[in-house]
């Protein structure tokens, strides 16, 4: 079963646990205190997306998600009574570039928090510079695992959240029972540690490496034709699923290859895991009906929370005249960076400050009722989200039907015991940093 909790108040959303709820005027007191301490000056919040470069396809959307979920809460009176400033800036899809402008951000701008960062090595870029300066980033895609640090909160999925359960789905009766698999993917860390983990999960499962077809292409790669050509030849040795980790705009090539040459999902399952609602947007979707994605949240799920959503999203768009105008859609990162804004803001809210390491201290548990109908929250101690897992199938509108997902949330392994080097890391995820305070964590301010 679904674990929902109802934070409806008829308006504003302010629910407090009952067993916090002899303390709500004590703390409310403490926060009155702190306020009347704090500046009138805004909090600064760092927005590091690519908005220009083959990654501005999927990150120009999470700047503007980020930006709408901070004016909502700027009309909720901002977080200990002050506003929130996002400072944005544009890494043009350059990878040290990430680095530069998060040592900016921390070190000129002086910002609380950054939300940012698309592929693996432009967060890998950021992160020894959020180690030096004890910076805070909250990183919303999903990822190859491999990772935990006390400076970064993943709120999107590890491989055991979206990939690996893919992967199960393709091999049984109701994905096609594939026998063969095609890796195809962008040449950097993400999709080579990802299906370095899926060559070893088939093995285990009695697939050998004669069945598995492994290649990457550099980023912005526009040529599939022999790809897509190979892939064919491959299905002709038995059921065959393609396994997709191609990033950026790279998959409109992709996508409209594999129609040039009539792969039909029917025979051979494209199964993408970063392809969403915003990259299908401006493609031709009709002959790819029937592929599939891997991830934790669709545009079209039903239900009340993902209803507000789409609903605050599509008057955001409207009101300030966002490029697109109807046609926006919502997708999985962008649900990722407003839990993890929203997550930010309850610690920020807890803590009483905006103090780095307290707020560290106040994420552990936090708990946000998610657009996908699930209640998410954030592990005690490793730094990952509990999220559900969905396999949805391409419509011919762009949007995803879903076809199959886990009854309840899954808690994240980002030590797979597929990749050797972390074995030693796997018996324990509990890490020195971690909760001090998580029994007056979980909570949901409705931010």
């Amino acid at each position: 079963m679904r674990t929902r909790t109802n934070t409806d108040n008829g308006g504003a959303r302010f629910a407090w646990p009952g067993r916090l709820a002899g303390g709500a005027m004590a703390l409310g007191l403490a926060l009155t205190g702190t306020v009347q301490a704090q500046e009138e000056e805004p909090i600064k919040v760092g927005i590091l997306h690519s908005l220009s470069g083959t990654m501005a396809i999927s990150e120009t959307s999470l700047r503007d998600v980020a930006l709408m979920t901070i004016e909502h809460i700027n009309e909720q009176g901002g977080l200990l009574g002050r506003e929130l400033e996002p400072v944005v800036m544009d890494p043009g899809s350059d990878w040290p570039t990430y680095a530069e402008q998060a040592r900016e951000m921390l070190e000129r701008e002086d910002v609380a928090v950054i939300f940012g960062s698309w592929t693996s090595v432009s967060r890998q870029s950021v992160l020894p510079v959020l180690e030096e300066l004890n910076g805070l980033m909250f990183y919303p895609v999903q990822y190859e695992g491999e990772e935990s640090s006390r400076n970064i909160f993943y709120t999107g999925a590890a491989p055991n959240q979206q990939t690996l359960p893919a992967v199960d789905y393709l091999m049984s009766d109701q994905g096609g029972g594939a026998e063969r698999f095609y890796l195809v993917g962008t040449d950097y860390v993400f999709p080579r540690t990802t299906n370095r983990i899926v060559r070893a999960y088939l093995n285990e499962h009695g697939i050998g490496d004669e069945d598995i077809e492994e290649v990457y292409t550099p980023f912005g790669h526009d040529d599939f034709q022999t790809i897509v050509n190979n892939i064919g030849d491959f299905a002709e040795g038995g059921p065959t699923a393609v396994i997709n980790t191609v990033n950026g705009d790279a998959n409109v090539a992709f996508y409209q290859e594999l129609a040039n040459q009539g792969i039909d999902p029917i025979d051979v399952p494209v199964l993408a895991t970063s392809v969403g609602e915003e990259e299908l947007r401006g493609m031709d979707t009709d002959p790819l009906t029937g592929h599939l994605a891997a991830w934790n949240y669709f545009m079209s799920l039903d239900t009340p929370e993902n209803d507000k959503f789409k609903e605050r999203w599509a008057e955001y768009v409207d009101e300030n005249d966002l490029p697109g105008g109807d046609d926006r859609v919502t997708n999985d990162p962008m649900e990722a960076t407003h839990i993890g804004i929203r997550m930010w803001a309850q610690a920020v809210m807890q803590a009483g400050t905006t103090d780095v390491d307290a707020v560290r201290q106040a994420v552990y548990g936090q708990c946000v009722d998610a657009p996908s109908g699930f209640e998410v929250c954030m592990d005690e101690e490793n730094h990952h989200l509990h999220k559900p897992v969905i396999i949805g199938e391409i419509q011919p509108d762009g949007q995803f039907y879903p076809v199959w997902e886990t009854d309840e949330v899954v808690r994240a392994e980002p030590w797979s015991k597929y990749v050797e080097e972390s074995e030693d890391k796997i018996a324990d995820w509990t890490y020195p940093w971690v909760c001090g305070n998580c029994e007056e964590a979980q909570h949901d301010l409705g931010f």
